[in-house]
């Protein structure tokens, strides 16, 4: 494959490039099984003083999603060019409202996966039980469940409860990522996932009489640094990984680049 290939310029930030990686990630949530048929949306703010952002059109499968298919819509929800399709409200809601409070979301992704909407539903929330779990703490917010996201009065309390950071776990509902790039926002999900995953299966062995531990708070704490400092490395996390989701995304379905 072409290293000029735009899906692998990582900071490619022209229009064209930035709907190959964003069709990329759609097929990705949908091949690690992390999509809700045609609901849950990722967005991409484009460049420019507009806050323009592209999303996906209401009523496809994550699996259908191609660079030219997604919808460009401003932060009040009019379409900025013309489409046969329509937004999700609670879609737009949701992202307009990390795209409006962040300078710095340029990519936001929603999903209803399994393991994160139950580890949500936790009082606790993610625990630091795995090595997965351990970038995340100190390092999510979380967000009361309001009813399906209609209200554009919620806008306010996503921001504010997400804060600083680049997860938002939303109660009984889901979890959310914010991104400097694409790559970000997915991995930062999939690792959530996983560590939800590994979690609900301590968790049960524990209902089954085994002990689970919990590492010391200065442990968690220092991997936790470990992974959300960088230590000067510039590229945004998922940056290396991505080469290789292409490759992958290259053999199961060439089809996704449109």
């Amino acid at each position: 494959m072409s290293t000029e290939d735009p899906a692998l310029l990582i900071g490619a930030s022209d229009e064209a490039a930035l709907r190959l990686q964003l069709a990329a990630c759609y097929r990705l949530v949908a091949h690690y099984g992390l999509d809700d048929l045609i609901y849950n949306h990722i967005s991409m703010r484009l460049p420019g003083p507009d806050h323009h952002f592209l999303i996906n059109p209401y009523g496809l499968l994550f699996s259908e999603i191609t660079p030219d298919c997604f919808v460009k819509i401003d932060l009040d929800g009019a379409l900025v060019e013309p489409s046969d399709f329509t937004v999700n409200r609670a879609g737009f809601v949701i992202h307009s409202a990390i795209h409006a409070g962040r300078d710095d979301a340029l990519c936001v992704l929603h999903t209803h996966s399994e393991a994160a909407t139950a580890v949500s539903a936790l009082a606790e929330g993610l625990l630091p039980i795995s090595q997965f779990a351990m970038r995340y703490q100190g390092h999510m917010g979380f967000h009361g469940y309001e009813g399906v996201a209609m209200d554009m009065g919620e806008r306010e309390r996503l921001v504010a409860d997400i804060g600083p950071h680049n997860t938002l776990v939303l109660r009984h509902h889901g979890v959310l990522t914010v991104g400097r790039t694409i790559q970000e926002a997915f991995i930062l999900m999939y690792y959530f996932e996983k560590a939800a995953r590994v979690q609900l299966l301590a968790q049960a062995a524990g209902a089954g009489g085994a002990r689970v531990t919990l590492p010391d708070a200065a442990v968690t704490e220092l991997t936790a640094r470990q992974f959300n400092d960088h230590h000067g490395d510039i590229r945004a996390p998922g940056s290396r990984e991505w080469p290789a989701f292409i490759r992958l995304l290259d053999r199961v379905d060439p089809a996704w680049r449109g």
